[in-house]
């Protein structure tokens, strides 16, 4: 593995555009990936009961974290309807009384946080990156290969992307995750992103780091750190 430091940034144009966001990034070296075991699987089970509990169909669409997503999508162009939220087509399978398939011990951990708090949180394989990462708007060249797919496509000028140099790893924002950093079996390193848009309370984003680091530490072992990129803070250090 390339040691050399490895950046991560939000770019000013990002907070220019959404006051108030943040990323919470949880960082860790040293796991062990795999099937998910019994106990997690349990956890995301239970995840989806207490989203049933909170909030039925109707309520989603009202829901302010919801509410806010929806506006950033059409902010940069995405219609909400077409290209949903993570966290939002995650919920609606969960409220159509739909089971979330159990991937892999990382995957759940993301998708049980994300359900606990209907906050877009999904996780990203760093072994093999070897420059430095960003969340900008698009120029339109980059390249971005989806998962499940081969073929290659342009992001919109404009649109909220999440890169390495030219390679798009996450287009949309929090929508669909291209295959260079998929965590796998081999998996060892990763970060995760834990995304804040205002209504949600700072406090949420900050716990759901802690509880993604508290799962790691439970069910992959290894070690992990979380520091929030913001306004205030756009750039850090993940290697």
């Amino acid at each position: 593995m390339n040691e050399r430091e490895i950046h991560y940034t939000v770019a000013p144009e990002v907070f220019a555009q959404f006051p108030g966001y943040v990323r919470g990034v949880v960082v860790a070296q040293g796991l062990t990936n795999g099937e998910s075991p019994p106990e997690l699987q349990s956890l995301l089970r239970d995840a989806e009961a207490s989203l049933r509990q909170r909030i039925d169909t109707e309520g989603l669409t009202a829901h302010p974290s919801v509410v806010s997503w929806r506006a950033a999508y059409k902010a940069f162009g995405a219609k909400p309807a077409k290209f949903r939220p993570s966290m939002e087509a995650m919920a609606r399978r969960v409220l159509k009384d739909e089971q979330i398939p159990s991937i892999s011990t990382l995957v759940d951990i993301g998708n049980v946080v994300s359900l606990r708090y209907l906050l877009p949180a999904g996780g990203h394989a760093t072994d093999e990156v070897t420059g430095d990462i960003a969340l900008r708007a698009a120029t339109g060249s980059e390249e971005f290969v989806p998962f499940g797919s081969d073929q290659m496509e342009n992001p919109a000028p404009g649109e909220i992307i999440f890169v390495e140099g030219n390679t798009v790893l996450t287009r949309r924002w929090t929508w669909r995750q291209g295959r260079h950093t998929l965590m796998v079996p081999s998996t060892k390193s990763v970060e995760f992103n834990v995304d804040g848009l205002p209504p949600a309370p700072l406090s949420d984003v900050e716990q759901a780091c802690r509880d993604i680091m508290e799962l790691m530490g439970r069910f992959c072992g290894g070690t992990s750190r979380y520091e929030l990129l913001s306004e205030t803070n756009p750039k850090i250090r993940i290697r």
